[in-house]
């Protein structure tokens, strides 16, 4: 059973992501558009993170990601498809004791601009990144062993950050 272990940030965080964006992009090297470290480990002020890696691919063809699935395995990687987003493709690493999470969409996607503005948006104002954080600390203590009631007991605050990335986001891009 995968337990909700919340950490302090890290710099390490950022060398281990630049690690795996070698690897994805030797990987994915005729379909890869563009690879962003995203989550809660890529944005220092949060304080808190799962020490997950969680990395954004955007690619040409969301159909041609299936290709490299065997390529994905050799390297650790779980081909779970969709995984309940459409237009998706997903690979946990490191079964339960996860490293990485790694989240292909196909350019134009909606869902790369909702994580794009997400990180954006907690980068430059550190105070609601901090209340994130705290936010998951409380959670983490109150579920430990409980993965889904921790990230069910972050949705709403998630949603309404993720809303907040947006307006900011098109305020800024006038």
């Amino acid at each position: 059973m995968r337990k909700t272990e919340i950490v302090p940030w890290t710099k390490k965080w950022e060398e281990s992501y630049r690690k795996e964006e070698k690897l994805l992009n030797g990987i994915f090297i005729n379909e890869l558009v563009d690879i962003f470290h995203i989550g809660s480990t890529s944005v220092p002020a949060i304080g808190y993170a799962k020490p997950i890696i969680d990395i954004l691919i955007i690619v040409k063809n969301i159909e041609n990601v299936d290709v490299y699935n065997d390529k994905m395995q050799n390297y650790g990687y779980e081909p779970r498809g969709e995984n309940g987003i459409s237009g998706r493709r997903y690979f946990p690493k490191g079964k339960d004791k996860r490293t990485h999470h790694v989240h292909i969409y196909q350019i134009g996607n909606e869902n790369i601009e909702k994580h794009l503005s997400f990180k954006n948006y907690l980068l430059n104002h550190p105070e609601e990144a901090k209340k994130y954080g705290d936010l998951k600390i409380e959670l983490a203590n109150k579920f430990k062993d409980h993965t889904h009631q921790y990230q069910k007991g972050k949705e709403a605050f998630v949603s309404e950050l993720v809303e907040k990335s947006l307006r900011w986001r098109n305020e800024n891009n006038k």
